[in-house]
């Protein structure tokens, strides 16, 4: 997909309390809207219409693709509240729900590319993954949310492949919100501000990282499972570090790779997200699979700790894209996110839908076991 440069914002001061730490981290900048003529609300929405199968959220431009998405539920005895953060080609923006299925953009705010030369995001910035927080888990009282991202430069990397293939130069990143919608980077340890680097040049992550996905395990164990490109193998694979703090991490290798010959995912496993399934006790992977015909589709990994032995829980894919050829994601499914409902009401994968032209979507696939298996994609109506 091509990437633009986005235009760089108006960076405005943002009062966000950082009490003092033993690591004591630098906030780079924040991010805010692009002039205070523009309050934040709701943006603007088209009456319903029919909405193809598992399509439930583009953008309101009709030249801009979406995708990544990361969503979040918040349920109590009154109401439901759903946030869903995704890409925009070069940004991040923000939508709201009531019931995860409709969805409306916000207004005032984009997180954008930084604006200095020489760190590691001023191309372009895709979420991965936000912690909501509560206070005894917290090293910053007020900042509630803790979004992980993928940073990238116009820095081109080689994929060794038959094809020939090439990428830009990502790291992963943290930003910190006490809303949701106004975030302050967090500058890591590496000289870029990444919270760290690519691995050396016999390592398996060596050419770059991409997609920080992080599980709260416990106190002092938060784990991050990333995606890279290993030259050893030619394959994409999933690896997992750990921290104590969320901010200095140490990595522990790879923990998914790809499938046998001939399989869904034989040419590489990436964008793997992770969740505890507390009332089956184990953890669980959805992830984007790739075939050696360069098709994508979604599996499903579990492991008993998260740290090791993973294995496939299905030979096959969970959903796979459409297969009408004028299917908005007919040529694949990626970037899976899993939401456990809870009490019951199943599971939901949010995905990413490619279509001919490129431009992508945000989908919805739904599974009313209490145990993920047969994922149905969503058939209804779109705001």
């Amino acid at each position: 997909m091509a990437v633009t440069s986005a235009p760089r914002p108006n960076l405005l001061p943002i009062k966000l309390y950082i009490p003092q730490a033993r690591i004591n981290p630098r906030i780079r900048h924040c991010w805010r809207c692009h002039g205070e003529g523009h309050p934040v609300g709701a943006a603007s929405t088209s009456p319903r219409v029919p909405s193809p199968p598992g399509l439930i959220f583009r953008s309101s431009s009709d030249i801009s693709s979406v995708g990544f998405s990361v969503v979040k539920r918040h349920v109590t005895d009154v109401t439901e509240r759903w946030l869903m953060w995704y890409g925009t080609g070069s940004s991040i923006g923000l939508a709201t729900s009531n019931n995860g299925i409709h969805w409306e953009e916000t207004t005032g705010e984009s997180i954008q590319p930084s604006p200095d030369w020489w760190v590691f995001d001023n191309f372009r910035v895709v979420p991965s993954d936000v912690l909501i927080m509560s206070s005894d888990k917290l090293r910053f009282e007020s900042a509630v949310y803790w979004m992980y991202y993928t940073g990238f430069t116009e820095e081109k990397v080689e994929l060794p492949l038959a094809g020939g293939g090439v990428v830009c130069k990502s790291l992963p990143g943290l930003a910190i919100s006490q809303d949701g919608q106004h975030w302050a980077r967090i500058e890591g340890e590496h000289h870029t501000g990444a919270l760290f680097d690519a691995g050396e040049a016999a390592e398996w992550d060596s050419l770059f990282i991409a997609g920080p996905k992080v599980v709260y395990h416990g106190n002092k164990d938060l784990r991050m499972y990333y995606h890279s490109f290993d030259v050893n193998s030619s394959s994409y694979a999933i690896g997992i570090a750990r921290s104590m703090d969320g901010l200095r991490w140490v990595k522990l290798g790879k923990v998914l790779e790809r499938g046998p010959i001939g399989s869904f995912d034989d040419a590489g496993v990436r964008n793997g997200h992770v969740v505890w399934d507390g009332k089956n006790k184990k953890y669980l992977m959805v992830y984007e699979g790739i075939g050696s015909d360069g098709r994508t589709g979604i599996g499903l990994a579990e492991s008993a700790d998260g740290l090791k032995n993973w294995r496939r829980c299905t030979a096959g894919p969970l959903l796979t894209g459409s297969m009408d050829e004028e299917g908005w994601d007919c040529e694949g499914v990626a970037a899976p996110c899993l939401i456990q409902l809870g009490k019951g009401e199943g599971w939901r994968i949010y995905y990413t839908g490619i279509g001919k032209e490129v431009r992508e979507g945000i989908g919805l696939a739904v599974c009313e076991e209490l145990e993920p298996g047969k994922f149905v994609k969503w058939k209804s109506f779109q705001i």
